[in-house]
């Protein structure tokens, strides 16, 4: 299941299903209330793809404080980082879902640390079955790690956002109305 907080509230979330043709079929009428469903194959690959799904937002979500602050530290205003970003190869759905919970400095309550940690445990758990390691994802379990100790387990997840901006000195606040989407 995907689509947060705001796409459960709007109905648009989506659905990972693992499980025999039949099984999956049978469910699907019912299940498409709730939002897109997406047959990912036998039992247990619903799991898998969310967890894929989670891997490729915790990089992202890790990866977007360090470049608000290589760019703001190095002369740009913030402003104009996010009007490039947005019309650029560095948009994303994370960026633009997650940017304005920065921006307003909420940090995404709905999602906690100790989320991103239990699920970045089992995508390692996962990885073991590759033969090699994965170091962007690696590196985005040491970035909540680190977002952790400072914070505590309890808060949003983009405190790894604010612990660079703790770092740095440096405000990712925009002016503006940035009421992250699922409270609008």
């Amino acid at each position: 299941l995907t689509g947060a907080v705001d796409g459960a509230r709007n109905g648009r979330l989506t659905l990972f299903i693992g499980g025999s043709d039949a099984t999956v079929a049978r469910a699907t009428p019912i299940l498409e209330h709730l939002g897109r469903v997406i047959a990912c194959g036998p039992l247990g690959t619903g799991n898998v793809v969310k967890l894929v799904t989670n891997q490729l937002w915790f990089v992202a979500a890790a990866a977007i404080g360090e470049g608000f602050a290589l760019g703001m530290g190095n002369g740009v205003e913030l402003s104009v980082l996010w009007d490039a970003i947005t019309d650029s190869v560095g948009d994303s759905f994370v960026a633009r879902h997650d940017a304005p919970s920065i921006f307003s400095g909420h940090y995404d309550p709905s999602f906690t640390l100790d989320l991103c940690n239990k699920d970045l445990g089992l995508i390692g758990e996962l990885s073991a079955t590759l033969g090699t390691d994965l170091p962007m994802t690696e590196a985005a379990t040491a970035t909540f790690t680190r977002a952790t100790d400072r914070y505590g387990p309890h808060v949003g997840e983009l405190h790894v956002a604010r612990r660079i901006e703790d770092d740095t000195g440096l405000s990712f606040r925009l002016d503006g109305d940035w009421t992250p989407p699922w409270e609008q």
